[in-house]
C-alpha cells in the first residue's frame, strides 16, 4: 500500500521547469524550442502566436541555426525579439561546410547571425557539426567570440564523444567551459547511450541538448505500423498517457527528462498548440514503474 501511495505522489510531481546548462551556471527551461520549421514570410502569424505563449509559459530558451531556411529561422526570431521584448535565451550555430572552415569563417558568420538575430551577443553558440578541418582552430575563434563578448557560452553539435572531448579540453586552456552538445536523441534513437555521448557529457560537464526527441512525430502517432518495435512503443506510451492525462508525446519527452538531469530537449513547434502540448509535458513525472517498462519497450538503449 506505500509503495501504491509513493507511486501516486511521484506522478503528480511536476518536472522543474529550469535546468542547468552544463556547468556554466546559466538556467535555461527544461525544454528548449526547436525553429528548423520558423520560415520568415512564411508562418510569421503562427510562430509569433507560438513565440508568446512559450514566453507566457517561462520558456525562453529558443534554439536556431543560420543554415535553417537559409538564414529564414534567424530573422524571424529576432523580429520575435524585436515585438516582444521580454527576456529570451538564444542558441544558434555556424555551419563548417569544406569551403568555411577556417576562424575567420567562423566569426564572420558570427557576425553574420548576430545581423540577422538583431542582438549584440548569443546566449549559445555551436559548431553545427564535425568536419574534416582544424577542430582547434575553430575551437579557438569561439574562445575568441566570446572575449569579445559576441557569444557568452559555446557548445557543439552532431559530435562524437571522442571529438567533444578533445573540445572540451582545448576550450579549458582559455578558462570556457564546452556547455553543450546537440545530437539526435528519443526512445527511437538511443544512440547516445551506446556511443559514449551521454557519458562523456556528464564526464566534461555539458548538457545534451536532443534534437528530434519526439523521432519526427513516430512517438505521437497511435500506430508503428509492421515494425513490431515501432507498434509496442506507441502502444505502451498511449496507456501510460491515459494515466496521467497526457498525450504519448508528451510521456516520450517526460522520459527523457526523467532519463538524466543534462537531458534538455528541443521539440520543435510552430504553432502554438504544439507549444502547449510540448509544455504539458512537465506537469507531471513518471513513476519509476513506467519509466523502466518504457526503457525496456524502447531497446534498453541497444
Amino acid at each position: 500500500m506505500i509503495g501504491d501511495e509513493m507511486s501516486v505522489l511521484a506522478a503528480a510531481h511536476p518536472q522543474p521547469r529550469t535546468r542547468l546548462l552544463g556547468k556554466t551556471g546559466l538556467q535555461v527551461s527544461a525544454l528548449g524550442i526547436g525553429t528548423n520549421k520558423w520560415q520568415q514570410g512564411k508562418n510569421d502569424a503562427a510562430v509569433f502566436e507560438t513565440y508568446r505563449t512559450c514566453l507566457d509559459n517561462g520558456f525562453t530558451f529558443f534554439d536556431t541555426a543560420e543554415v535553417y531556411g537559409f538564414g529564414k529561422s534567424e530573422r524571424l526570431l529576432g523580429e520575435c525579439l524585436r515585438r516582444d521584448r521580454r527576456p529570451a535565451i538564444i542558441a544558434t550555430k555556424f555551419a563548417p561546410f569544406i569551403v568555411r572552415r577556417s576562424k575567420r569563417h567562423l566569426l564572420k558568420a558570427l557576425d553574420a547571425s548576430l545581423n540577422r538575430l538583431g542582438v549584440a551577443s548569443i546566449d549559445l553558440y555551436y559548431i553545427h557539426f564535425p568536419h574534416f578541418g582544424n577542430h582547434f582552430e575553430l575551437a579557438d575563434a569561439m574562445a575568441e567570440a566570446v572575449q569579445a563578448g559576441k557569444v557568452h557560452h559555446v557548445g557543439v553539435s552532431n559530435f562524437g564523444a571522442t571529438q567533444m572531448r578533445r573540445i572540451a579540453d582545448r576550450l579549458a586552456r582559455t578558462n570556457i567551459q564546452l556547455a553543450a552538445n546537440q545530437v539526435h536523441y528519443s526512445l527511437l534513437h538511443r544512440n547516445p547511450e551506446s556511443n559514449g555521448v551521454l557519458e562523456a557529457c556528464r564526464e566534461v560537464g555539458a548538457s545534451l541538448v536532443a534534437y528530434f526527441p519526439l523521432a519526427g512525430g513516430k512517438l505521437a502517432a497511435a500506430s508503428g505500423g509492421r515494425n513490431a518495435r515501432l507498434q509496442a512503443l506507441p502502444d505502451l506510451l498511449a496507456r501510460v498517457a491515459a494515466t496521467h492525462n497526457a498525450t504519448p508525446a508528451q510521456v516520450a519527452l517526460n522520459w527523457l527528462l526523467a532519463r538524466d538531469p543534462c537531458v534538455i530537449p528541443i521539440p520543435g513547434a510552430s504553432h502554438s498548440n504544439s507549444a502547449k502540448q510540448n509544455i504539458g509535458a512537465l506537469d507531471w513525472t513518471l513513476t519509476a514503474e513506467e519509466f523502466a517498462a518504457i526503457d525496456v519497450a524502447s531497446g534498453g538503449g541497444r
